[in-house]
Parts: structure tokens; C-alpha cells; sequence
């Protein structure tokens, strides 16, 4: 979650989580198939009023 709102998953740390190649949109979610400026979990909230459903922790 992110210190700012809590409701917003911090992607990097998402299995799901991909960097693209288009400048405009770098950051992604192979799950949801989202590209985006940013953070995909931010997208998803906004567009549900949900947080991201989908977050799964990488493995370290």
C-alpha cells in the first residue's frame, strides 16, 4: 500500500507488474492489461473505487 492513500498497492512489488517500451505509458500490468503513466494499481482504483484485487506479492 502507499503511504500517500492507502488504498493504492505499490505495483513494483507485484508479480504482475511489467515496464512497456512506449515512453508516454512506461509502466503496465500483464494481468489487467493496462499501460499507463501511472502506477497501474492508481488506474484500477480510480476506475473501481477498489483497491487492485489482482496484487501478488514477488518473491524475493
Amino acid at each position: 500500500m502507499s503511504r500517500e492513500n492507502p488504498n493504492i498497492i505499490n505495483c513494483f512489488h507485484c508479480v504482475h507488474f511489467v515496464t512497456t517500451w512506449e515512453p508516454k505509458h512506461p509502466k503496465g500490468c500483464a494481468l489487467f492489461n493496462i499501460k499507463t503513466a501511472l502506477m497501474p494499481s492508481a488506474v484500477v482504483f480510480s476506475s473501481t473505487g477498489e483497491p487492485c484485487n489482482g496484487f501478488e506479492e514477488k518473491q524475493k
